[in-house]
């Protein structure tokens, strides 16, 4: 949580929040970039061979997002030091929202981020297309942390769990029409 409910620090948790949430872009588009340089290597491949594995891919993000199939995702259980946000609150916040935003920092728990990045190594797509699509990842993230501070509810959190289940789905869904869509054309 970014914000504890005894707020006591200088600074205000709207400034905060906007500091936190230019990180999430910042990092959501340093990891598109990464993934558009490796698409290179993507690339010498047939255009069906791609598209089939990007087929399987998202089909098997669905699946696991209905529970069909268990798939352990990457993640990284190392947790940011409490002093990154204590010391320097608006740096810290920055870097917070920066590692959060490249994806690698933390424990992704849906499978639609991992279905979009390799989806985009496979597809070769042009720099604007991949780079938009990571920052929109960081605007993603930037969102959640913006509905929970401006709810200043309580409940907020629970309702989210119990909508979370429907809307991964949804989303899996999505992306797969999306890139079948993007692909077919």
């Amino acid at each position: 949580m970014l914000f504890s409910p005894g707020w006591r620090a200088h600074v205000r948790q709207g400034e905060v929040l906007a500091v936190f949430s230019l990180g999430l872009l910042l990092g959501g588009t340093l990891s598109a970039t990464v993934l558009w340089l490796l698409s290179g290597f993507a690339e010498p491949l047939p255009r069906t061979v791609r598209i089939a594995a990007i087929m399987a891919i998202a089909v098997a993000g669905v699946a696991r997002e209905a529970g069909w199939i268990r798939v352990p995702l990457p993640q990284n259980a190392r947790q940011i030091p409490r002093e990154v946000l204590q010391r320097r609150i608006r740096l810290g916040s920055l870097q917070f929202g920066f590692e959060l935003g490249t994806g690698v920092r933390t424990y992704v728990s849906a499978s639609a981020p991992y279905v979009v990045a390799l989806g985009l190594v496979l597809a070769h797509q042009g720099p604007l297309a991949t780079i938009l699509t990571g920052t929109g990842f960081g605007m993603g993230r930037a969102v959640t942390a913006t509905a929970r501070y401006a709810s200043r509810n309580d409940e907020w959190d629970d309702r989210r769990i119990t909508r979370m289940p429907i809307l991964t789905n949804a989303i899996g869904i999505v992306v797969l029409a999306a890139l079948a869509v993007l692909l077919l054309r």
